[in-house]
């Protein structure tokens, strides 16, 4: 039987030409193996490079939120102006209306107390009217007393009768006639008796027949119901 027959059951040692195969195969083995690794390796150490770039990542995750962030504050800082804004309008507005309002009322104000002012000076009283202290005087003063009483009679009637009756002496007294002789004496600017002028004086004149005015406007009065007027006396009435 042959040296290189080895019965089975039974190991020999490899000959040298063997071991040289077996290294060639091995060695070819190995750089297969490491052929075949190697993109696995490079995927390994592709990985292991990109492996940081969770952290990248994450940073970006970070800026986009922050940016996020900056972008709400930069919305309520503007919405917060745009408020203050409009409340800084509403505010002048607000003083403008109180201003208009002010003026207005200061305005009606004026004018009311420009109202009542002249209200006031139209009632107020009339200055008294003065009179001259003469003839003149005494009979335009009994006219204005006699108009305000309804008793007729002018300026031309009362001093004609005047004249005629005592020459315009507010002091004159007649004691020649009947009247004297009964004791009731004519006196005054129209020579009426007492009886007569008590019973014709005019309220608001002085109750003395020796006063002008009191002595023509009762006189006067005494005429209009007797004569209708004292224009209507020529005489002795």
């Amino acid at each position: 039987m042959p040296e290189q027959y080895r019965t089975p059951g039974h190991t020999s040692a490899l000959t040298k030409t063997h071991k040289l195969s077996l290294a060639g195969a091995a060695t070819l083995g190995a750089a297969a193996l490491v052929f075949s690794l190697a993109p696995a390796d490079a995927d390994a150490g592709t990985e292991s490079l990109s492996a940081p770039a969770a952290p990248a990542t994450l940073a970006s995750g970070q800026l986009e939120v922050r940016t996020v962030g900056l972008s709400s504050q930069l919305a309520d800082a503007q919405a917060a102006a745009a408020k203050k804004k409009a409340a800084d309008a509403a505010a002048a507005k607000t003083a403008a209306e109180a201003a208009a309002e002010k003026k207005a009322a200061d305005a009606r104000r004026a004018k009311e107390t420009a109202s009542r002012s002249t209200a006031r000076a139209a009632v107020r009283p009339a200055a008294a009217k003065t009179y001259a202290n003469n003839l003149d005087g005494w009979i335009r003063q009994s006219l204005d007393i006699m108009e305000k009483h309804g008793i007729p009679g002018t300026y031309s009637g009362l001093h004609r009768n005047i004249i005629r009756e005592s020459s315009g002496n507010p002091n004159a007294i007649n004691n020649w006639d009947i009247n004297a002789v009964n004791g009731v004496p004519s006196i005054g600017l129209l020579q009426v008796i007492k009886p007569t002028f008590d019973a014709y004086h005019v309220a608001g004149t002085v109750k003395s027949q020796y006063n002008p005015v009191a002595n023509i406007t009762a006189a006067a009065n005494y005429a209009a119901h007797r004569y209708g007027s004292i224009d209507n006396v020529d005489s002795a009435y």
